[in-house]
């Protein structure tokens, strides 16, 4: 059969064609009459087969308006580099954060040996302060000691409100200093074992004892109820260049138990009561020294030789005597307590 068979366009094989839209057009004309504004693209004739109907390979690369859509060429290099560098730098960084909190041992509870607990914080073992420590309070734990140390210096200090240094303490190499108003020292029981300010020292143990060769120097005066020395150790009072002075309302008690009391003085020696008596209570008193008044000339001489001959079998004793301004001198037992030089009583 010659010519075509069809008889109606709806039963004509199915064609393909591919529309393009021209540059400049931003979208299909309304217009349905007009096919003079859509452009045909002429394509060879197919048969119809099963091959016809697969859509060829679309090698061409996405567009706007007639634009190439991507990123080709150094560019592409340099984002794939870009992205790889930002992947590796993410990587180290996440390791080294692993790395750090393993060595610091981060937990939940603290840092390492520092634990965080209600009303500050713990540490269970030794730091090291690299500078000023601040803190409200610092004590050890429980049943264990707490250890201050330094190198060369430690100090704490206080200050007000406002900055002002109140009080510090310095331990230093060789010296230990403490600026303070006042320093205290008490026992666990509140009592005051040591106290000095500006207007007194006061010392409250039993018993203050000075061991060292020099003994207590003291540039002013001291006022005590009692100065003895050690058990099996002598007392010594001296006054180098000064007066030494010994002062009391009521009495002054010198006393030895199991030795000798000496006083000695280059000049003289005085003892004076104002109200009452001087007393010497011994069962031997030795005077040395007194000068010896020189007997008259009226005896004769046989009792001169006879006395004489008495004394060299027997211990001379001398009569005590004193003169009108209180002098003591010893006269011959036999003669008179008078003495007739003047150089005795002088």
């Amino acid at each position: 059969m010659t010519g075509n068979s069809y008889k109606s366009p709806e039963e004509s094989p199915p064609s393909e064609h591919k529309l393009r839209m021209p540059r400049g057009q931003s979208n299909w004309s309304d217009d349905a009459g007009n096919s003079n504004s859509i452009p045909r693209q002429s394509t060879p004739h197919q048969n119809p087969g099963p091959s016809s109907r697969s859509n060829p390979p679309n090698n061409e690369s996405p567009s706007c308006n007639g634009f190439r859509l991507g990123v080709y060429g150094w560019r592409k290099r340099c984002l794939y580099s870009l992205v790889l560098g930002l992947m590796v730098m993410v990587i180290l960084n996440l390791a080294l954060t692993l790395w750090l909190l393993k060595v610091m041992e981060f937990s939940s509870e603290g840092i390492g040996s520092l634990r965080v607990v209600p009303g500050g914080v713990e540490l269970r073992g030794q730091a090291a302060v690299l500078d000023a420590l601040v803190a409200s309070s610092v004590r050890s734990r429980r049943g264990r000691n707490l250890i201050l140390e330094s190198w060369s210096n430690f100090t704490a200090s206080a200050r007000a409100h406002d900055g002002r240094l109140l009080a510090r303490f310095t331990l230093a190499e060789d010296k230990l200093d403490c600026i303070s108003k006042g320093f205290h020292i008490t026992d666990p029981s509140g009592n005051t074992l040591f106290s000095a300010d500006e207007d007194q020292v006061v010392v409250g143990a039993k018993v203050l004892r000075v061991t060292g060769v020099g003994g207590a120097v003291f540039q002013g005066s001291v006022q005590t109820p009692v100065v003895r020395a050690e058990s099996g150790h002598g007392l010594k009072l001296e006054s180098s260049t000064r007066d030494l002075e010994v002062r009391a309302p009521q009495r002054i008690v010198i006393e030895s138990w199991a030795g000798e009391i000496t006083a000695s003085c280059l000049r003289d020696m005085m003892l004076q009561s104002v109200a009452g008596a001087v007393r010497i209570d011994a069962k031997s008193v030795f005077l040395k020294g007194l000068r010896t008044a020189s007997p008259r000339q009226s005896h004769t001489g046989s009792e001169q030789h006879s006395r004489s001959h008495q004394s060299s079998h027997e211990i001379t004793v001398y009569q005590l005597c004193a003169c009108a301004n209180g002098k003591l001198f010893l006269a011959r037992p036999e003669g008179v307590c008078q003495a007739d030089d003047r150089s005795v009583c002088s």
